[in-house]
């Protein structure tokens, strides 16, 4: 006769004192009681797998199955802790739930008792606590009688604990308990593990978008058309190391036959520098209109970005203002690389001015004047020219680039650009762009 058989007479009353084939009744109830708790642990997982398998919200899935689990093995409380193995502490609690009984405290999985976990990673049992040799000298709260903890597995990887405290009624934990929880841990890992990496991935995806938005909005913020004026043309062009940068150029309209030429470096790169970037090109457009002397513009300039800067934040800058028809640039130099102006054969590097913007409070800057003549080629770039390297670490260097201007100091200033960011291109090779990537000219036709 099968098991089924054998039990459903003993159900109805008709297995007499010794069972068939030698079973006692008690060992048919003990039998009976097993296949109810299958059961019972059947309905608990299915129960848990429904509830959490359709969702990809990591807080409802772990709150289901804190819930669960607490309800599976008749305890006052559930907690689980996953790993952040990105943070400064290693674990994390992200829920707890207990019963609705106010007179137990919300429980704090001991350090003592993650390490053990993080070390063996299996489950736990104990009724006794504070006498467990495993945790001796550990102090724990009086109110806790009993343990069960076991680990979130996936790929042999701990990513997090389920522990339950106190069992209810008399006695504590059994073994039964503890292979009931370990199961519900492994049913629930993966699924855990999964809706971390779903969020994740969301959080990312929305923090591209951002960082594409942010990049639309910086590419704006710079010239969209460059100035036309009799005997001169220029030209521009900024490649970001990442997909926003700190490096900044402008031209801006003052009065007349005036134009205003700028261009900037910011510390850092990526999103922090480009926020200041857009503080510096506010500052200066503001500081322009009231068309006073450039040193005087950048004092002022200088003022406004160091307090309303953190500290260690300063950017260098080249601004200068070009007279058209009397073909001088007034320029200030605030710790930039220093411009270089193709005069006839030999170059002027324009050095004048001081330190980077927003280093001191109050800084003594100066100007200086520069003529250009007829086919003079004026050429600003951030340090990421000069300092590209490759993969032997050698920089491009300032000597390439007037050899650059040199060699193609009759060609147009787009030209020109184009020929000194290939030329930097083909230096770095396959050696990933560590800095951002400027350059202005400014030529007056001969």
């Amino acid at each position: 006769m099968s098991k089924k058989g054998f039990l459903n007479r003993f159900q109805r009353g008709n297995v007499g004192a010794n069972a068939p084939d030698g079973l006692s009744i008690e060992a048919l109830q003990e039998e009976n009681h097993q296949l109810k708790r299958a059961v019972e642990e059947l309905s608990i997982l299915n129960d848990l797998s429904r509830a959490i398998g359709a969702s990809v919200d990591s807080a409802d899935i772990i709150q289901k199955i804190v819930d669960r689990s607490m309800r599976a093995v008749l305890a006052e409380q559930s907690v689980v802790t996953l790993v952040d193995h990105n943070a400064g502490q290693p674990m994390k609690t992200l829920v707890r739930a207990m019963t609705s009984s106010t007179e137990h405290p919300q429980y704090h999985l001991n350090e003592n008792l993650l390490g053990w976990m993080h070390l063996y990673k299996k489950p736990l049992l104990t009724n006794s606590p504070a006498e467990d040799d495993r945790f001796r000298g550990l102090k724990w709260d009086d109110t806790i009688r009993s343990i069960l903890c076991v680990p979130l597995m996936v790929k042999s990887e701990l990513i997090g604990v389920i522990t339950t405290y106190n069992k209810k009624g008399a006695g504590g934990f059994i073994d039964e308990d503890q292979r009931l929880l370990a199961i519900i841990a492994g049913q629930s890992a993966q699924i855990i593990e999964n809706a971390r990496l779903y969020e994740e991935e969301k959080a990312l995806t929305s923090m591209r978008e951002q960082v594409r938005l942010a990049a639309q909005i910086q590419q704006d913020l710079l010239p969209s058309t460059l100035p036309e004026f009799a005997e001169y043309t220029v030209a521009a062009k900024s490649t970001p190391a990442q997909l926003v940068g700190g490096d900044y150029y402008d031209f801006i309209h003052v009065d007349g036959d005036r134009v205003a030429c700028c261009l900037g470096d910011v510390t850092g790169k990526g999103l922090p520098a480009s926020l200041l970037m857009a503080n510096l090109q506010a500052t200066l457009r503001g500081q322009t209109v009231i068309d006073s002397p450039v040193a005087d513009i950048i004092v002022r300039s200088n003022r406004l970005l160091h307090r309303s800067t953190d500290p260690e934040k300063f950017a260098t800058l080249f601004y200068g203002t070009l007279d058209t028809s009397s073909h001088r640039m007034s320029y200030c130099n605030a710790g930039h690389e220093y411009p270089m102006l193709l005069h006839g054969d030999d170059f002027k590097r324009l050095e004048t001015g001081g330190i980077a913007l927003g280093v001191l409070d109050d800084f003594p800057y100066e100007e200086n004047r520069v003529d250009m003549a007829p086919g003079d080629v004026l050429v600003i770039y951030s340090d990421g020219i000069p300092d590209a390297t490759n993969e032997f670490d050698h920089p491009f260097g300032e000597e390439r680039l007037r050899d650059l201007i040199v060699a193609h100091r009759d060609d147009a200033p787009s030209s020109i650009i184009d020929h000194i960011l290939e030329a930097v291109n083909a230096h770095e090779g396959r050696t990933e762009q560590l800095d951002d990537l400027t350059i202005v000219v400014v030529k007056r036709a001969r």
